[in-house]
């Protein structure tokens, strides 16, 4: 039987059952708990203590999102949109891609070598279709075309 989250210990309790397992946006959290049962007049005031207490933390949040996603080899432009898809702010998003310690020429190089294998294209389509799964993945097109044209990626 699901619990009922018609007061704020509940709320609360739910909301650190959610963090205990993951990280959470608060836009996220409020999402999940509203599905649970949770009325706004109970939520807003559970996540304003949990951030005061440092127990709910957006920068946190983009730091854990932006390490998963990048190890699961994707890059900046996609990890960006998934998070603003999210509900994360633009500028906050923006802030911890700068800061995070992710070499994406690193990143980029990986990724085609798991799926490419390292060769680079011989033909047009065989660019074309390299182009698109790496620029699907979320890398930008400049480093792609320094990529299958065999030049330096250090720039980034």
């Amino acid at each position: 039987m699901p619990a009922v989250l018609d007061n704020p210990v509940a709320v609360r309790r739910a909301a650190m059952d959610l963090l205990a397992r993951r990280e959470h946006g608060r836009v996220e959290l409020t999402r999940k708990l509203r599905q649970r049962g949770a009325i706004d007049e109970l939520i807003e005031p559970a996540l304003d203590r949990l951030a005061e207490e440092g127990l709910l933390s957006e920068a946190r949040y983009l730091e854990s999102f932006i390490r998963y996603r990048s190890s699961a080899g994707y890059g900046p432009a996609r990890i960006r949109e998934e998070l603003g898809q999210r509900g994360l702010v633009r500028g906050d998003i923006d802030q911890a891609l700068r800061e995070s310690e992710v070499d994406w020429g690193e990143r980029l190089r990986d990724v085609w070598q798991r799926k490419f294998a390292g060769q680079r294209p011989q033909d047009p389509r065989s660019r074309a279709q390299q182009t698109r799964f790496l620029v699907y993945r979320g890398f930008s097109m400049e480093m792609v075309g320094r990529l299958l044209n065999g030049r330096d990626l250090d720039d980034y």
